[in-house]
């Protein structure tokens, strides 16, 4: 197993947010979750930039520090359900003030976009 060669610090609360909400669509699949979409062909299809394998992966590692609980259906074939821990809902809030940052700045950012290309 890969380890780091320098010791993560953890007792910045930055990165412990980080270690578990940070990745490029983890927050987009918590606000997925919050909305009631809960599989994770659904939740592709709701991000439809980010590939069904990446979103499996992040699924496994906000499972893994418990934001999210995954559900099973003994069904042909097995349907995966998630839903949002009290540790995956203590996020919301936070996402709530990022989606209002976002709106409020997506012009400019619209704009910026638009000199990259």
């Amino acid at each position: 197993m890969y380890s780091n060669k320098i010791e993560e610090d953890l007792n910045c609360g930055i990165r412990v947010a980080l270690k578990v909400f940070g990745g490029k669509w983890k927050c987009c699949i918590l606000d997925a979750i919050s909305r009631g979409i809960a599989r994770p062909a659904d939740i592709g299809r709701y991000i439809p930039e980010a590939s069904l394998r990446v979103i499996e992966m992040q699924l496994s590692e906000l499972l893994f520090f418990g934001a999210v609980e995954k559900a099973t259906e003994d069904a042909y074939p097995k349907n995966s359900r998630y839903s949002l821990t009290p540790l995956g809902q203590s996020i919301l809030p936070v996402l709530s003030h990022i989606e209002e940052w976002g709106m409020a700045h997506a012009e400019f950012v619209k704009e910026r976009q638009l000199e990259l290309q």
